[in-house]
This record gives C-alpha cells, structure tokens and sequence, in this order.
C-alpha cells in the first residue's frame, strides 16, 4: 500500500453537473482520505469562485479554480447535461488535459466521458458511459465502447451512470489501497445495495449489457 498522505484528489466541477455523480464517489474518497490514510486532500475544482448549481438544483463552493489549482494527483470528471456545453469549454478542457498529463489516474463518471474525450484521453481506449449515451460514444469512433459499470484501461477509469460513480470509487480504491481498505469504505458507508429490480425497465432493449447479466428476479 503506496504512502497516499501528499497526494491530491480533484473533483472537476461546472454548471448543470449531476449531483450523485460527484457526490457519489466524493463521499467514498474523502472517507478514505479521512479515515483511512486515504488522499491527504480531497478538492472541488471549478472554472472561478462562483458558486456551481448541478443539474437538480444543489449549489457547491468550489475549493479552487482552474488557475490556483495544485498539480493533482487525481482527477475526476462528473457527468450530466452540463457536459453538452462544457465540452465545448476550451479553458476546462485544457484543465483537463494539462492536469491529466501528471495524474496517476483519471477518471469519469456518466458523461464525463465525453469531456476525457475532448481533452485527448479516450482516443483507442475502452470506456464506458450513462446507457443513454452508449451509441453517442461509439459515435466518436476511436473509443471501444464497453457495456459494463465500471472500466479501467490503464489509468483511465470510467463508469456508467450516476451511481455507477460510487462502484468506480470502490473499485478505484482497491485498486490503490487494498482489499480490505475499499471493504472498510463499503462497511463504513453501509454501501450494500439491495439487488431487486423495481419493475422490468433492467429488460429494455436498451438496458446495458452488464444489467442484463446481473438482473435479479424482482423480490
């Protein structure tokens, strides 16, 4: 297990973000960082010191925008509606791109995906998104598109959608700190969903693959 205390973990913030995709995976981090020997520190990063309203309405302080930010070991990039613009953004793509370059990982949830794609990050990789935006994803051409919660190609992680955030902060904390440190995560969060299946929507033909594949009877 690496010596996390001097490293930096950002969480990528802007307007019409979705909030369980940061929340999400920030509550499992940060109780890393604090309890655990986890990141030293834990960081919401945003274009200025405005306050960011995400797509159902809660408002976050950003920690430090794009120009104050310290090198970042970690970066996250959410998802929701607000990626339609901001992949557009030349000055948060370039954050992207030049943090990306001395991070020990990057990683996306949703529709972050699509702003790892603009900064330069997906090109002949395997990422995955929200299931909606599946076949815009494969749209892009030079991406593998993968059906599945959660993706790893080298230090690019994505995850599906929302709360497909929270199983990639799982994963990507075992994948640091050890087994039994992402299960003290689990236990202390009381991170342990049900498994049923609320109507028959897992049976859409749209539903992704890897939801078909673990689909439960309902209870």
């Amino acid at each position: 297990m690496s010596d996390q205390s001097t490293t930096t973990f950002g969480f990528l913030i802007f307007p019409g973000l979705e909030e369980l995709d940061l929340v999400g995976p920030w509550e499992m981090i940060a109780m890393w960082s604090k309890h655990l020997q986890g990141p030293g520190r834990c960081l919401m990063v945003a274009q200025t010191r405005d306050a960011v309203v995400c797509a159902k309405g809660m408002s976050l302080n950003p920690h430090v925008t794009f120009d104050d930010c310290p090198p970042l070991d970690y970066l996250l990039v959410p998802g929701g509606e607000g990626t339609r613009q901001q992949v557009d953004n030349a000055f948060l793509v370039q954050f992207v791109s030049e943090q990306a370059k001395g991070c020990k990982a990057v990683l996306s949830v949703c529709t972050g995906s699509f702003i790892l794609h603009r900064a330069g990050l997906l090109a002949g990789k395997r990422a995955t998104t929200h299931w909606s935006s599946l076949p815009r994803l494969a749209a892009l051409g030079d991406v593998t598109v993968c059906q599945e919660r959660v993706v790893r190609d080298g230090n690019v992680w994505t995850a599906a959608g929302v709360s497909a955030g929270i199983d990639l902060a799982l994963a990507f904390i075992e994948s640091e700190a050890g087994e039994t440190v992402a299960g003290k995560v689990q236990f202390g969060t009381e991170y342990y969903p049900t498994g049923r299946f609320f109507g028959a929507f897992h049976q859409s033909p749209q539903a992704p693959a890897y939801l078909k594949k673990t689909a439960q009877p309902d209870i």
